[in-house]
């Protein structure tokens, strides 16, 4: 018992410091930990951006691009008389038909284009055609009779020969010869008879024939169709009957390029218009688009009752928003205007560019257009038209890269290439 030893009690601050962690290496090694993380994580972003470049470069979106075109620069105009008036048609026409008849069919509608002589509407025929079926048969029957009589007439031709022969030899009387010679001569009467009827039973036919055509009815030229006027089954005639069952016409048609503007412009104005003036026209529609146009004429006759002279003005530009009977302000100018909307008053601003590049996109004018290979959305402010393009007064600058018939699902900072760099 005397061998075994009991070990010597520990005080508590002892124990302590044996439980006590020792953080001084972990403490040294955080440092280096953290830096390689914060490296780390700079490869991965740089990785992620050169994959998203090389991605957004390959799928870039073909677009056609031009550059915006600068207005040149020319002379203003100053307005010497300001005038109001109407859009009106030089060419234009109620169209029926020919003959009165009932409504068959009807091929057109309102602003439907229609090219000259093409059908417009069809009336009941029965009736023509029946006639134009009688008058074939007259003229059959007609050219049957003449056959009939050329063959008879050869017949005695050939008989009066055989009756001379055999007078010459005394063989029949003189009064024989001469009733074989009156048969022949009755012969050819007939036949040219035959033929005269022949002829009258053959314009007889054309006759019907024309009646029968009457039953169409024909644009007399190329225009749109303004007014509808008539239905299948209502009558129709080319003179009014007085009453209100039967149509005039089937509808009217206007030739679009016959537009014009006729002012009325006051007696003690009428010494500053001459033919050939420029004049800047605005459609009361439209109050921002002011259309190039000049004077055609003045009207030699004046209205006693509103002291005014008619003027004639031509229009230099072709649209479809001008319609007939638009109302429309006129400004006379003393020299030409720079371009179709822009004010001859004032400077000319702004670029030109396709109309194809402006689109509408909640409720506003926009273009696209290409920078450092990206698509910008631009708002811009619209001006006139001049020939195909249209004015851009703000939003755009001369010689930007405009994306004409940008893709509906384009939208602003898409990566973009022009088509012919993509063909390469």
């Amino acid at each position: 018992m005397g061998l075994w030893q009991t070990p010597a009690p520990m005080n508590k601050s002892e124990l302590l410091n044996q439980l006590r962690i020792d953080r001084g290496a972990s403490e040294e090694a955080s440092p280096s930990r953290v830096r390689l993380w914060v490296g780390l994580a700079i490869v991965l972003l740089l990785a992620g951006a050169a994959l998203f470049w090389i991605l957004g470069r390959g799928e870039a979106t073909q677009v056609v691009v031009v550059p915006a075109r600068a207005i040149p620069a020319v002379g203003s105009g100053t307005s010497v008389l300001d005038a109001t008036g109407y859009v009106t048609a030089r060419r234009q026409a109620t169209v029926s038909a020919k003959i009165t008849g009932k409504v068959r069919t009807l091929l057109i509608e309102e602003g439907q284009r229609v090219a000259e002589g093409e059908v417009l509407a069809t009336l009941d025929d029965a009736e023509a055609r029946a006639e134009v079926d009688l008058r074939r048969a007259q003229v059959e029957a007609a050219r049957a009779g003449l056959a009939e009589i050329r063959s008879a007439l050869a017949n005695a031709e050939r008989e009066f020969e055989r009756q001379r022969g055999l007078e010459a030899s005394n063989l029949i009387s003189a009064s024989v010869l001469d009733a074989t010679r009156t048969q022949a001569e009755a012969l050819r009467a007939r036949l040219a008879s035959q033929q005269s009827e022949v002829k009258v039973t053959e314009e007889t036919l054309q006759g019907a024939r024309v009646q029968l055509d009457n039953t169409i009815v024909r644009a007399p030229f190329a225009g749109v169709v303004t007014v509808k006027a008539a239905q299948p089954g209502e009558m129709i005639s080319p003179i009014s009957a007085g009453g209100g069952s039967i149509r005039t016409g089937i509808g009217t048609i206007v030739d679009m390029d016959s537009l014009e503007i006729q002012v009325d412009v006051s007696e003690a104005y009428i010494n500053r218009v001459q033919a050939g003036q420029p004049v800047e026209a605005v459609l009361n529609a439209y109050p921002d688009w002011r259309i190039p146009a000049e004077v055609i004429a003045i009207v030699p006759t004046a209205d006693r009752s509103k002291a005014t002279v008619k003027v004639r003005i031509a229009l230099r530009t072709k649209d479809s928003r001008i319609v007939p009977e638009m109302g429309v302000r006129v400004a006379f100018l003393e020299e030409h205007p720079g371009i179709a909307g822009t004010s001859a008053a004032s400077p000319v601003r702004g670029v030109l560019v396709p109309p194809a590049a402006i689109r509408q996109d909640a409720g506003a004018d926009v273009i696209y257009v290409m920078l450092e290979g990206r698509a910008q959305r631009r708002a811009v402010t619209l001006g006139g038209v001049q020939g195909d393009v249209r004015q851009v007064q703000s939003g755009v600058a001369a010689g930007e890269s405009v994306i004409v018939d940008a893709p509906l699902t384009l939208k602003d900072g898409d990566a973009v290439v022009p088509e012919h760099e993509a063909n390469k």
